[in-house]
């Protein structure tokens, strides 16, 4: 069976996964992908013309988000899971037409999403899913195409942060519009290429206010981070180990192991989790645990007690330790037990049966917590610094990671950073450096992590205020931003920083294969997007352009 994929910076000889996925996607999960992606753009066509005749269905929101979150890089390899998602979508579908019918909208979409009946059995819609194939029209011209795809990637990370923002009671009918907006117009053969272009950029303005709602999300429940310590090593004792994105399974978690004498680590993106208030009250919640990349042949360094995986930014565990990983949310692995509604009994009771660490080890400390507002407790001093030229310049390294070769630059380019100059880092790529021992200025970190890829709102809104303060745009600043990306989120937000005008990015550690040349030179004469060449290089030219 043939699939192609080409949504991740891994993908195959820098152009698509054709046989397998370089993450682990077999082609019958790719084939279920393309057939759910189907079926969402079957339930968009409805509920777009239903919000013409004031119909909406909550419950069709909620699917939306999850289906296509589902069918990011690294979430979902489950193909019962898949099977499920798609008859509960043609469900939905079924349901919004009838309520857009009687509305008196139109329904009579020639489309295939608009009707398709999936077979009865699990092999039936994998063929299904084969013949369907991508969502986008393959039959536009190559940039067109180009766009579609970078429009379908940029709604799938919309969707992942929409659906984290939802979990903790925040939405925007905005956010489900545009979703179902941009799925339905792939189904119009006469749009033309403008207005994909401006699609596009509209997705990048939908996802700011996705992130802002995730913001406020994170911070009324959990509080405002605030600047902790986190140990990188282990005391002696029962363990869990949480990867992944989803602060609430984390939180229930740590309810959930109160006074039973099990330490709770972080591993990869769950790193930023002791920043925040309500969760670092909890004592046992420790310390940080391995990478999100501990080296390119093993997802998890050896660990003697149960895994938690959360939402996605995590390889498929190895073999030995499926007996002793638990997924939940939206996550799913063929040999992996799913856990339901925050119920961590299973985790515990395996956590309980490990040995755990049979000693103490100290491996040093990192810094987190470094949110917007504990930056602006310190923005007047900051800014001091930069008029005094204490601080010559701000470098943004951040975004997602991954295991291909070539990631070694960022690491290579924080550490030749000068020294009047600030590293704030956000997200998974830090992993690369994140460790790293660079002094501070007066006070001042020379390395500042704001937190998860979720938390670039934080970022964003640190970039403005320092434009605020200077009075001059983002893009006078003394700043630069050096991005590496992995997945669709990562997409999602180099679109948010384009709909806000900002350019000269550079990007890395290779271009997006879906992007076309002809749409790569509107991005390069508009934007001024560069991808990374050599880390002496790109500073060289930062540098004299300061």
């Amino acid at each position: 069976m043939d699939m192609f994929c080409n949504q991740c910076e891994q993908t195959a000889k820098g152009t698509a996964c054709t046989v397998a996925g370089i993450c682990g996607k077999t082609p019958e999960v790719s084939a279920l992908q393309d057939l759910l992606l189907h079926t969402v753009k079957g339930i968009s066509l409805y509920a777009h013309e239903g919000r013409k005749k004031g119909v909406g269905d909550p419950e069709v929101n909620e699917f939306t988000v999850q289906a296509v979150f589902s069918t990011l890089t690294n979430v979902d390899f489950d193909p019962q899971r898949f099977e499920q998602l798609i008859r509960q979508g043609v469900k939905l579908r079924n349901q919004i037409k009838d309520k857009v019918q009687k509305a008196g909208g139109k329904t009579d979409f020639t489309d295939p999403s608009a009707a398709f009946t999936p077979p009865a059995d699990l092999d039936g819609l994998i063929k299904q899913g084969q013949d369907m194939g991508l969502i986008i029209d393959r039959e536009a011209d190559d940039d067109i195409q180009s766009l579609q795809l970078i429009l379908v990637f940029g709604i799938k990370g919309v969707a992942a942060y929409a659906d984290h923002a939802r979990v903790l009671g925040q939405e925007d009918d905005r956010v489900f519009a545009f979703i179902h907006e941009g799925l339905a117009a792939l189904t119009n053969k006469e749009i033309p290429l403008q207005e994909w272009v401006n699609m596009v950029l509209k997705c990048g303005e939908v996802n700011l206010i996705t992130l802002e709602l995730l913001d406020k999300a994170n911070t009324d429940t959990f509080g405002h981070p605030v600047p902790t310590e986190v140990p990188l090593g282990h005391k002696k004792g029962k363990c869990i180990l949480v990867s992944g994105h989803d602060l609430k399974d984390m939180y229930d978690l740590l309810e959930q192991t109160k006074n039973k004498d099990i330490s709770i680590y972080t591993h990869g993106e769950m790193l930023p989790a002791h920043g925040y208030p309500k969760l670092k009250k909890h004592k046992h919640l420790y310390g940080h645990f391995g990478t999100a990349w501990q080296n390119q042949k093993k997802e998890f360094p050896e660990f003697p007690g149960s895994i938690l995986m959360t939402t996605n930014c995590i390889q498929k565990p190895q073999e030995s330790y499926l007996d002793n990983t638990f997924s939940t949310g939206l996550v799913g692995w063929p040999g992996v037990t799913h856990v339901e509604n925050g119920k961590f009994d299973q985790v515990i009771e395996k956590a309980q049966q490990k040995p755990g660490f049979a000693s103490d080890e100290d491996n040093g400390t990192v810094m987190v917590g470094f949110g917007r507002s504990a930056l602006f407790g310190v923005s007047d001093k900051i800014i001091d610094l930069v008029k005094r030229g204490s601080i010559k310049h701000f470098f943004l390294v951040a975004g997602c990671d991954g295991a291909k070769p070539g990631r070694n630059y960022f690491t290579e380019f924080v550490q030749k950073v000068p020294k009047d100059a600030v590293v704030l880092t956000l997200a998974c790529g830090k992993f690369r450096f994140f460790d790293l021992d660079m002094g501070e200025i007066e006070g001042i970190p020379r390395l500042i992590d704001i937190g998860q890829c979720n938390d670039a709102y934080s970022a964003i809104q640190i970039a403005l205020a320092l434009a605020q303060a200077f009075e001059c745009d983002v893009n006078d600043l003394p700043l630069s931003m050096v991005l590496s990306w992995y997945e669709q989120k990562a997409v999602a937000i180099l679109l948010t920083l384009l709909h806000l005008g900002i350019k000269n990015i550079r990007l890395g550690p290779s271009l997006p294969a879906f992007i076309s040349p002809n749409v790569l030179d509107v991005l390069v004469q508009n934007f001024a997007i560069k991808p990374v060449t050599t880390a002496d290089e790109d500073l060289s030219a930062i540098l004299q352009n300061a």
